[in-house]
């Protein structure tokens, strides 16, 4: 029978990684073990046995950006089984060590390391802004104490102020808090139940909330919005022509205030909204209308360089603010609708006043349609077809 391969250097790890396996050290007596999972994540542990009893401690991860090298691990093996020579317990001192970082360590403190470590999977800079105001501004109260010292009381007492006034997001601020509480448990920074948690616990002890859906934004009835726009254009202020190129485009104010001149393609009368803005995580093309290409060529004196932005702001090399269309909109005396709104506006006019095709109306949209298999059938994005419909609601908003 073959004898089962063992941990030697760095350079031989790579061979051992058969999921469910584990590998003991070449080294006698270090009591260390290279454990693979079923999913195939590689991780070293320290086995031993304490009163007849077996435990493991995890001394972290094989592979990854903080991979923890061979000599390392045996050398915090070696620590351990010092520990145990003089009568002590391993489990003890880690837990002791744990609990140290704790002490010194704020929820504040943790929610950044969490929040960046989390934004190398979040898709925009928005993303990673509102979970950051999440913990700053909603979870204020939560920012200096210690992690191991938050209690029930702590959480409730952040949520509590918002939870009617502000219901989505307070659910949202409780969803995070739990996961960010959940995570310094993972790391052995807290111990105990996650005072967050929803179910079984602050569901109990929170009202349910009616309106948590997120509902729809308010929006101008289709029918009001030429006579909008056409107080929309007094103004020649770059919001104004901003907005009205949104509405034209039916596009989100993320896609529109961050557009670049790279981006347009004026021959082809095309628009090219790269993935990282798109709330689907892909690349959407919108047909320009001839207003909407009037409206660029307005702004084309302002363009400097071929990456600049094409709604620039009040500062240098900026663009123009998430506020900065929200305010236009309320200076032409629309306070009870949001600039959002404008698209259920096209998509009521489209199902209303038009024979466009759902899928046509939703894809200008940038929405998917139908289920996974029946996207992966239809590669195309009805460009042609949108551009019939865009064009339509560029001369009914006129």
């Amino acid at each position: 029978m073959t004898e089962k391969a063992k941990i030697t250097t760095d350079k031989a790890l790579s061979t051992l990684a058969v999921p469910g396996e584990i590998y003991s050290d070449s080294i006698k007596g270090t009591g260390l073990y290279l454990l693979v999972t079923k999913a195939g994540t590689r991780r070293w542990v320290f086995i031993y046995s304490r009163h007849g009893k077996r435990r493991e401690l995890a001394l972290g991860l094989v592979d990854g950006p903080k991979g923890v090298s061979i000599k390392k691990a045996r050398d915090q093996a070696r620590a351990y089984q010092a520990t145990l020579a003089l009568g002590g317990d391993p489990w003890d001192s880690k837990r002791r060590e744990k609990e140290q970082q704790a002490k010194a360590q704020t929820f504040g403190e943790f929610a950044d390391t969490f929040i960046s470590e989390q934004a190398k999977g979040f898709r925009n800079a928005k993303h990673i802004a509102q979970w950051k105001m999440t913990t700053k501004v909603y979870a204020k109260r939560l920012q200096r104490l210690p992690l191991d010292k938050i209690e029930t009381a702590d959480v409730l007492a952040a949520l509590q102020p918002i939870w009617t006034a502000k219901p989505e997001t307070a659910k949202r601020t409780q969803g995070r808090i739990e996961r960010i509480l959940d995570a310094a448990r993972a790391q052995g920074l807290r111990n105990g139940e996650n005072p967050a948690r929803w179910r079984g616990h602050l569901d109990k002890l929170l009202s349910r909330q009616s309106k948590l859906s997120r509902g729809h934004h308010a929006a101008l009835p289709y029918a009001n919005v030429p006579a909008f726009i056409a107080k929309l254009r007094q103004s020649e202020a770059v919001s104004a022509l901003a907005l009205e190129f949104l509405i034209l485009t039916a596009a989100r104010t993320g896609e529109v205030i961050a557009a670049r001149w790279n981006e347009i393609d004026a021959t082809g009368g095309v628009w090219t909204v790269p993935p990282v803005r798109m709330k689907a995580g892909r690349e959407h093309r919108v047909p320009l209308s001839a207003r909407a290409l009037e409206i660029l060529n307005t702004l084309a004196p302002l363009r400097a360089a071929p990456d600049d932005f094409i709604f620039p702001g009040a500062k240098e090399s900026k663009g123009l603010s998430q506020m900065a269309l929200a305010m236009m909109l309320r200076q032409c005396g629309e306070n009870d609708v949001t600039v959002h709104g404008f698209r259920s506006a096209f998509r009521d006019w489209a199902a209303e006043e038009t024979d466009a095709p759902r899928e046509v109306a939703e894809a200008a949209l940038a929405h998917a349609v139908g289920d996974a298999t029946e996207r992966a059938y239809r590669r195309g994005d009805a460009l042609a077809k949108r551009r019939v419909l865009m064009d339509a609601w560029s001369a009914f908003c006129a």
